[in-house]
């Protein structure tokens, strides 16, 4: 089987990078019967299209018997039209991996790995009963999944006095951010990751705070 990445050009919402997100807290496996074929789907996840490939060997290593190995997965956010793939590892075109990436994209959940490995169970199920079928695969381990939030955050320089640090620290902690580093020399120099959806208010508040003498520096 191929693996391929797919050009991102079906979809058209355009994602919004500062909304918090479910991912997946486990990886997790769910079988469902169709006329006789086994569809197991494997949910894992899954933050970039290595990953997505791995997954897709693993279950290919794990089932060498089963006639079909298809796949969609969601690189980031559930809503991004950045990056995803998916396979119908050659089932009839548009019959496995759109209806598997179209349950992920209507689950809300993002960084996810979908791998269906198919048993033909004797019986020819048809486009649509394909399509239905591994819909309804994602769609059930979908409702067993374990998630959790995810925040997307953004890393800032800070350089301030040594004064000034027990001030920075409280308004990092109202704004839900977090402290990754820090280094004392002449000034003290700070590395924070902020909820995106709070660095807009955390910047005026640090300017106000320090009298303008405070802002917060990019990372390359």
């Amino acid at each position: 089987m191929l693996f391929q990445t797919i050009p991102v050009i079906a979809i058209l919402k355009v994602s919004n990078m500062s909304t918090s997100y479910l991912v997946p807290n486990d990886s997790i496996e769910h079988e469902t019967v169709v006329t006789r074929s086994r569809f197991i789907c494997y949910l894992s996840p899954c933050q970039s299209t290595e990953q997505a490939r791995e997954l897709v060997k693993l279950q290919q290593h794990n089932h060498p018997q089963a006639s079909h190995h298809c796949y969609a997965y969601l690189s980031a956010q559930p809503d991004s039209s950045q990056f995803y793939g998916f396979s119908d590892d050659g089932e009839p075109s548009g019959t496995a991996g759109k209806p598997m990436l179209s349950m992920l994209q209507g689950g809300n959940v993002g960084e996810i790995c979908a791998v269906v490995v198919r048993y033909f169970g004797g019986t020819k199920l048809g486009t649509g009963g394909l399509q239905r079928a591994y819909g309804a695969s994602v769609r059930n381990a979908l409702a067993n999944l374990p998630t959790k939030i995810k925040i997307p955050m953004v890393d800032k320089r800070l350089a301030c006095q040594y004064t000034q640090v027990n001030d920075v620290l409280h308004l990092l902690k109202i704004h839900d951010g977090q402290l990754k580093s820090q280094h004392f020399n002449e000034q003290v120099e700070l590395l924070l990751s902020i909820p995106v959806v709070n660095i807009e208010q955390f910047a005026l508040q640090l300017l106000t705070l320090s009298a303008g003498q405070l802002t917060l520096i990019n990372i390359d």
